[in-house]
């Protein structure tokens, strides 16, 4: 059963303002777990593409002592703490996955924060490049709501059974527990009904290379227009 997840409480117009007030072009890169979401992005930031990437953001606000760090201990408990006092984000995943009251807490505590760092990072960008198109890096973009804050959606595409072979190499985890993990996540087939432009990464290198030039490309023509 696809897993529900709360919607964006990002406002676009605050994003709108931004873009209005420069010429980013704001593209939202999504794709399921292991689809190659990182690769696309390195070669993408070669071409110049500016990153924001959802994950970092997460792993920044959540460093000992800030505020969301504070609301996570203080809910879950020391124990899901390592020796330095850093979250073990291994444990605490396995405690929200089997739990989607949980799951919905610890999106409370770390969401709006990483909505509110993205906004910043929008702006620090527009400010001193504003002619750069910023890449925002959000596997859930589509699960959560979040299209309306973006131009256009690139979806990084891989089929299901390469999902779960590279998901298992990666993670080293027994098939099924792969299956599971991917199972809860909105289909891929799914995702490609959302996005405007779409990046298979079941090749070679060279192939998602040259896939990844051409719409880099496009977006380029995009802009100019804007």
């Amino acid at each position: 059963m696809e897993e529900k997840t709360e919607k964006s409480n990002i406002s676009p117009s605050e994003l709108h303002t931004i873009c209005t007030n420069s010429r980013i072009l704001l593209v939202g890169m999504t794709g399921g777990i292991a689809s190659g979401k990182s690769v696309v992005a390195d070669i993408l930031k070669k071409r110049g593409a500016k990153i924001i990437d959802s994950d970092i953001l997460a792993r920044q606000i959540v460093e000992p002592g800030k505020p969301a760090w504070k609301d996570i201990a203080g809910f879950f408990g020391g124990n899901i703490l390592l020796n330095d006092n850093r979250i073990n984000r291994k444990k605490l995943s396995d405690i929200v996955f089997q739990s989607p009251e949980k799951r919905k807490i610890l999106e409370g505590f770390t969401h709006p924060r990483i909505h509110r760092e993205f906004i910043k990072e929008t702006k620090r960008i527009a400010q001193k490049t504003p002619n750069a198109i910023i890449l925002g890096i959000i596997p859930l973009l589509i699960e959560t709501g979040m299209q309306a804050m973006f131009h256009k959606i690139l979806l990084i595409y891989i089929p299901r059974k390469e999902q779960i072979k590279r998901l298992i190499k990666r993670n080293l985890i027994r098939e099924e527990e792969a299956k599971q993990i991917i199972r809860a996540q909105m289909p891929i087939d799914e995702k490609v009904k959302h996005a405007h432009f779409v990046i298979n990464n079941q090749g070679t290198m060279e192939q998602t290379e040259k896939e990844a030039i051409k719409v880099w490309k496009a977006l380029k023509k995009l802009q100019l227009k804007n």
